[in-house]
């Protein structure tokens, strides 16, 4: 292991994205979420993932020079189309005026679509918190997800993110949560250590709750919570694909395949003005104090990272470096 100045892992992912064909603004933005991902600790969406960035670059599976198109045709709407390039930008593109008409309306409408993935859904909400507003978001996902009692797949592990300022620039909480009950990729990883998976992650091609990771990568990931996880599951899909206009999970190869169709996914934020509230402070601290007064207990996502350095595994930093030439 190597400890890595994340400005210094933002400086390579820009150089090594920039190096397989994205445009200098582009490679910016997705470089800032792949160092704040490392930064928080939520490795799969860091350098994991910079990888199959740049392949997906160099096959052309997305476009690493897109120009994103805002439009709002309603006042509390907002629309950026990607244009099948990254999500990030296409969120900065139209980040203020989304704000404007948070700020106008009390509440906004937001949505992205023809974007790659947005990888890590929480790093928008953040966003849009830390510039005041209470913010929730969704996304789909290539299909891994069966409904209960069923075997085929038919939505991704499709997240949602919640996030709320504390009104001084921070969060006074946070989440994002696949609504899945594990990542596709702690299955893969089972496998390949020659392990079995707990009871309850997976079903087989049959819908036979498994333990067998192999048999569960031929079948299915289930629900967080059964089914009660899968409705959340189906309120992504029907947000981001549906009301942000990305495609649905079914028509979505896998994610980080180098080469293919465009992932054409949608990203929806339902962002609000909390001060519009004169006890919005007020009842988020009643209920925070209530948290933390318990020992060991914390609000979600308020230890969030804040390391100016994190510790990379050698292989991973090798290869970013790789990427970047």
């Amino acid at each position: 292991m190597a400890m890595i100045d994340v400005t210094e892992i933002e400086a390579v992912s820009a150089k090594a994205l920039e190096a397989h064909g994205a445009t200098p603004w582009v490679a910016s933005e997705v470089a800032k979420a792949t160092a704040r991902a490392e930064q928080i600790g939520n490795v799969i969406c860091g350098l994991y993932y910079l990888e199959s960035y740049c392949l997906a670059l160099k096959s052309g599976r997305v476009s690493g020079m897109a120009d994103p198109v805002i439009a709002r045709p309603k006042p509390g709407v907002v629309q950026v189309d990607a244009c099948e390039g990254f999500a990030q930008p296409a969120f900065t593109r139209g980040l203020e005026t989304a704000l404007a008409a948070a700020a106008d309306q009390g509440v906004a409408s937001y949505g992205i679509r023809n974007s790659h993935t947005c990888t890590s859904l929480g790093y928008f909400t953040e966003t849009l918190a830390k510039a005041g507003y209470v913010a929730i978001g969704f996304t789909s996902a290539s299909p891994v997800v069966a409904p209960p009692g069923g075997a085929g797949r038919v939505i991704g592990t499709n997240p949602i993110a919640f996030s709320v300022p504390d009104g001084v620039g921070g969060l006074a909480m946070h989440f994002d949560a696949a609504t899945s009950n594990v990542a596709l990729g702690a299955i893969t990883r089972a496998k390949a250590a020659g392990l079995p998976i707990p009871e309850g992650w997976a079903v087989d091609a049959n819908g036979t709750p498994t333990t067998d990771a192999e048999a569960a990568l031929g079948g299915a990931l289930t629900s967080l919570g059964g089914a009660k996880g899968f409705g959340f599951g189906l309120m992504a899909e029907v947000m981001a694909a549906g009301l942000a206009g990305g495609v649905n999970s079914l028509d979505v190869a896998g994610l980080k395949l180098p080469d293919g169709p465009p992932h054409g996914l949608g990203q929806y934020y339902l962002i609000m003005d909390p001060w519009v509230s004169d006890v919005f402070g007020t009842r988020v601290s009643r209920v925070a104090d209530a948290v933390v007064g318990q020992e060991g207990c914390r609000m979600p996502g308020t230890a969030r990272g804040a390391a100016k350095s994190v510790e990379v595994p050698d292989a991973v930093w090798a290869q970013a470096l790789g990427l970047a030439g």
